[in-house]
């Protein structure tokens, strides 16, 4: 149900519940694990646009090397609830563990398969992402839901960054350290700073400039997350002390918004956002257009760009919208969208390598 009163009938699995969140939709063809994951979809209700899911089920949870997850991007499903079009009720993959809706069943989290996610999608598209519920139940009563739903917290008044960050400092690989900003960290961020030969130290959101500096890092890394920058008052006074100290910095997503602020710029909330897999960005300087992997609700206003310490990186293809920004001064770069990928594509962890190409002289 949305909180316009539209009501989509379906069949209900995973979990018997129901959940309010704000409902948003993601392009992709595979990579539901990784999506369902994702911190980024903190306080909302996923609905995945391809019509067939979960027929490769979910694998095991195995870590890698560095005690990383090598499938999931956390440690529990992040979104709310889940709206597909048709459930693959077998699955059938070498590294199966279980179905998606086992998977959601022993989460607790409820989804709905059966519904036109099409309609869906092009009313989010037109109207833009609004509130909604999510009911799994042999009876259900809309009238009282759509009540419940009108008195739900609405999605721009959480803050999700807290409640999806670390508690304490986790460190990760050896060697000299990167220090990421959990605002909703992805664990293929954490695999990516390894695998550059560096110890990823994941800390809280509101962590002190004092306190990053404890670890002596060699980089800092601002991570993806759900909901506002503009709340992110801390991390936003942590960050802009650490560019202006010249200590080498990278923007994921959220924190790409989060770096923006400290550096004077202004963010706004897109009509639906960016969410899949297949969103072309172009790269100011050369003209050359990479294909990414984004989700986010919000954005840089390029306007604000101007009087700001930033300048623009890459674009949106599509819409114009603000997808990179680098610092015109300092060692300090941030993209909207995930260089990670996780799921794919794998176009552009070569911002990864710019971000060791400022470390260089550290």
């Amino acid at each position: 149900m949305l909180d316009d009163g539209t009501v989509l009938q379906g069949e209900g699995f995973g979990a018997s519940a129901t959940v309010f969140g704000e409902v948003v939709f993601n392009t992709g063809m595979v990579g539901y694990t990784e999506t369902l994951t994702d911190p980024s979809y903190g306080g909302q209700i996923l609905s995945l646009t391809y019509p067939l899911v979960g027929n490769y089920g979910v694998p095991r949870p195995d870590l890698d090397d560095a005690q990383i997850p090598k499938a999931f991007e956390s440690d529990r499903i992040q979104a709310r609830g889940l709206a597909i079009h048709s459930l693959a009720e077998t699955a059938s993959h070498w590294r199966l563990h279980s179905t998606l809706d086992e998977w959601l069943y022993s989460e607790g989290v409820p989804g709905i398969s059966g519904i036109d996610t099409r309609a869906l999608a092009s009313k989010l598209r037109s109207g833009g992402v609004m509130m909604g519920a999510l009911a799994v139940s042999d009876e259900v009563d809309t009238a009282s839901i759509l009540q419940d739903l009108r008195r739900a917290e609405k999605y721009t008044d959480g803050n999700f960054v807290e409640a999806v960050s670390t508690k304490q400092a986790v460190s990760y690989g050896s060697g000299d350290a990167v220090v990421v900003v959990d605002t909703g960290a992805k664990n293929a961020i954490l695999r990516n700073v390894v695998s550059m030969g560096y110890r990823a130290v994941k800390v809280p959101w509101n962590t002190t400039v004092e306190q990053v500096m404890g670890y002596s890092p060699r980089a800092v890394v601002v991570s993806n997350g759900p909901g506002d920058p503009e709340k992110c008052t801390q991390t936003a006074k942590t960050v802009k002390q650490l560019v202006s100290e010249g200590i080498p910095t990278l923007g994921i997503c959220l924190g790409a918004q989060i770096m923006g602020l400290a550096g004077g710029t202004s963010t706004y909330k897109l009509p639906y956002g960016h969410r899949g897999q297949n969103k072309p960005c172009l790269e100011e300087k050369t003209d050359r257009v990479y294909v990414t992997s984004q989700n986010h609700g919000y954005c840089i206003d390029p306007e604000s760009l101007a009087g700001s310490e930033y300048q623009m990186w890459f674009r949106n293809s599509d819409d114009g919208t603000v997808e990179g920004i680098r610092h015109r001064e300092k060692p300090a770069i941030a993209v909207q969208f995930h260089p990670e990928a996780s799921p794919g594509p794998y176009d552009c962890r070569f911002v990864f390598e710019r971000l060791a190409g400022l470390m260089g002289g550290r």
